[in-house]
């Protein structure tokens, strides 16, 4: 009997899936679960590669580059268990993490839960953090503007949003997509993944529906190693960990979905907030370069980037405004 499913999204990244299927099933042996990869149209030889080493593995093909949210849709309708788990190809399960999350996840209240992620060098990284008015967190990732944002947040002694290290249990308002464990019971509630979006903070906008539906967590004393941004670095050929990229294609996708989500999430008071404050950075950016000639972490090659990327970002604003179907894909 099927009792979870788990879908992991694939995009010329074969040799990643592989990895992390081995973890999963040489930890995690059993009938009681199901992987179902599916392909966002990588167009090499990914079907063959995995299906001949993983034939168990249920294969769905899109078609076409539908990014995360579409993609782990198609998985979610394909799934037969009563729970699924939203896991990224750059994951190492270990210790039967995925099969012990199961255990503790599926008696409990909770509408979605995820795990302690790792780097390679076992350091923590972020797993689920908690949500701020307006969103404002989302804004630390600036250059110059995002160390002033992050020291008002200190001073003024606003909760952290994100939790460094769980010990034991912690229960928060969004989880981690690399690791996202959730019940179908709460998805038929709360709805599928917003289709409108390609890449990133889709999984934010996410369990903010979900968690009216229960409560959510992360198990700190299960891990799993997440290569944080190994997938989207090596297909794209950007560089950077998490969200701190603005520069090149990767960073207008990031500022794109992140505008995406306070508009779907807080409206259009604070979507408009937001769109200043990109747009005021650039002037900030320019006098922090000129201030800081030969010593500064930025160079103006990454504000010229920046500014075409807040250029893009203005022709895009009309659309989220009006909150009408868009796939937002800009790679």
């Amino acid at each position: 009997m099927i009792r979870y499913s788990i879908i992991i999204v694939n995009f010329r990244t074969s040799g990643m899936v592989i990895d992390c299927l081995r973890t999963v099933f040489e930890s995690s042996p059993g009938p009681e679960f199901e992987v179902i990869v599916v392909d966002n149209f990588s167009g090499d030889d990914s079907e063959s590669e995995i299906l001949s080493r993983f034939p168990m593995v249920k294969w769905i093909q899109m078609g076409y580059n539908s990014g995360f949210a579409r993609a782990n849709n198609a998985g979610i309708k394909a799934a037969t268990g009563e729970v699924v788990l939203l896991l990224n190809s750059d994951t190492l399960n270990e210790n039967n993490a995925i099969g012990k999350c199961f255990d503790m996840f599926v008696s409990s209240n909770y509408s979605a839960c995820g795990i302690q992620l790792l780097n390679v060098d076992r350091s923590p990284q972020i797993s689920g953090s908690y949500f701020i008015k307006g969103g404002l967190n989302q804004l630390m990732s600036l250059p110059y503007l995002g160390r002033f944002i992050r020291w008002m947040g200190y001073t003024f002694k606003v909760r952290r949003t994100s939790i460094p290290e769980v010990k034991g249990n912690a229960e928060v308002d969004w989880i981690n997509g690399a690791f996202l464990m959730v019940k179908k019971e709460a998805i038929q509630k709360a709805g599928m993944m917003d289709e409108d979006f390609f890449l990133y903070f889709e999984e934010i906008e996410w369990c903010s529906r979900l968690e009216p539906t229960g409560k959510m967590c992360i198990y700190g004393d299960l891990n799993i190693i997440h290569l944080q941004g190994a997938t989207t670095n090596v297909v794209f050929g950007s560089t950077g960990q998490g969200y701190y990229n603005l520069y090149d294609k990767k960073g207008l996708q990031i500022m794109v979905s992140a505008l995406l989500r306070i508009r779907k999430q807080y409206g259009l008071a604070w979507f408009f907030a937001h769109l200043l404050i990109y747009l005021i950075t650039i002037p900030i950016f320019l006098i922090g370069l000129c201030f800081s000639y030969g010593k500064s972490v930025y160079s103006f090659r990454q504000l010229k980037g920046y500014i075409k990327n807040c250029r893009k970002l203005i022709g895009l604003s009309g659309k989220m405004i009006s909150n009408k179907p868009y796939f937002y894909k800009v790679l």
